[in-house]
């Protein structure tokens, strides 16, 4: 059975969509058996409203960026049939979720809430369990598994979740990749453990055998060994 995984992450307005924040970006990158597939989907949105100070500094997306970008409710059936039945990795997935739901609420078009229709895994809370007591902010993750982040200068949503996925992938194992010699699946390790076989021009064992002093000391031995019955070394 296929899996499918979409790693998302927005950028938006400011930090709380119950003081009237928005969605400004969106950017998905799509997994199949945790395979890139290309499949992405990324937009920018007027959020129709001023963007705060604060916002601006983390992802340098502007009010004047925004002016001749779509609604969200110009996008959002797109969106919705995008990541529906998928699984979400999202890193600090309540934030992300959480505008999410609000955008679609405010369309007042019935759509349900993100948990209805897709499963939800927080990379943050996989990460902490992981490395408790550690920075688990994406730039930490990509120093702790070396993943090249170099291009993040600012936030972006589709670059944070293309950079996500490898950390993603890295956290659980590696991406899979087709074996077309056997047509079969197998993950690759995060490590380079694999099976070393000795050569067979190997040189021979060198043997060496008891001397017959060596033999009589060792039967002796067991007979001290033996108080309660033969020994198995001594059974025939």
């Amino acid at each position: 059975m296929l899996k499918r995984q979409i790693v998302l992450d927005t950028e938006t307005t400011g930090i709380d969509p119950k003081a009237g924040h928005r969605i400004i970006e969106i950017g998905c990158v799509e997994l199949i058996n945790r395979r890139l597939t290309g499949n992405n989907f990324h937009v920018y949105i007027n959020p129709q409203r001023d963007i705060e100070d604060e916002a601006i500094d983390v992802h340098g997306i502007t009010n004047e960026f925004l002016k001749d970008k779509p609604l969200y409710h110009q996008i959002a059936k797109e969106f919705f049939e995008y990541i529906k039945g998928a699984e979400l990795i999202i890193h600090n997935a309540p934030f992300d979720v959480g505008f999410m739901d609000n955008e679609f609420a405010l369309l007042q078009q019935g759509y349900p809430n993100t948990h209805d229709y897709c499963e939800v895994l927080d990379t943050l809370v996989m990460a902490r369990n992981l490395h408790p007591g550690q920075k688990n902010n994406l730039d930490a993750l990509c120093r702790r598994y070396d993943i090249d982040n170099s291009k993040r200068t600012l936030h972006g949503a589709l670059l944070d979740s293309e950079i996500l996925a490898d950390v993603y992938l890295a956290m659980t194992g590696g991406q899979v990749k087709m074996n077309l010699a056997n047509n079969t699946e197998s993950t690759s390790q995060t490590d380079n453990t694999s099976i070393r076989r000795l050569a067979d021009n190997r040189p021979a064992l060198k043997v060496v055998k008891a001397s017959a002093d060596e033999v009589i000391a060792h039967e002796e031995r067991l007979k001290v060994v033996d108080k309660n019955g033969e020994t198995l070394w001594q059974q025939n």
